[in-house]
């Protein structure tokens, strides 16, 4: 069995106009599609799950940008990763309301 672990990432896409929002908005809507536990932040998106299957998404979600009119997209992606697996409740589920 694969741990589960975090992978955060951030899309920053070059877009002529500058209508830069609406890019990310079809970023995060591959994320949404996939069915993975996620969280999105006002800087970045948080995903939970199996790390190939996340790294798979992060590369849609760049695709996403480019189809969608950047010329250019540059990634930022962090791993959290344990052995016996790390979930995004351990982490933050105390400041939930």
């Amino acid at each position: 069995m694969l741990a589960v672990i975090n992978v955060s990432f951030q899309v920053l896409p070059q877009v002529p106009g500058g209508d830069v929002y609406r890019v990310v908005d079809r970023a995060i809507e591959v994320v949404r599609r996939s069915g993975v536990k996620h969280q999105v932040g006002p800087m970045e998106t948080t995903m939970e799950g199996e790390l190939d299957g996340l790294l798979e998404i992060v590369k849609e979600a760049r695709q996403a940008c480019v189809e969608a009119g950047a010329v250019r997209v540059m990634t930022l992606v962090k791993i959290d990763y344990a052995p016996g697996g790390v979930t995004m409740e351990e982490k933050v589920g105390k400041y939930s309301l």
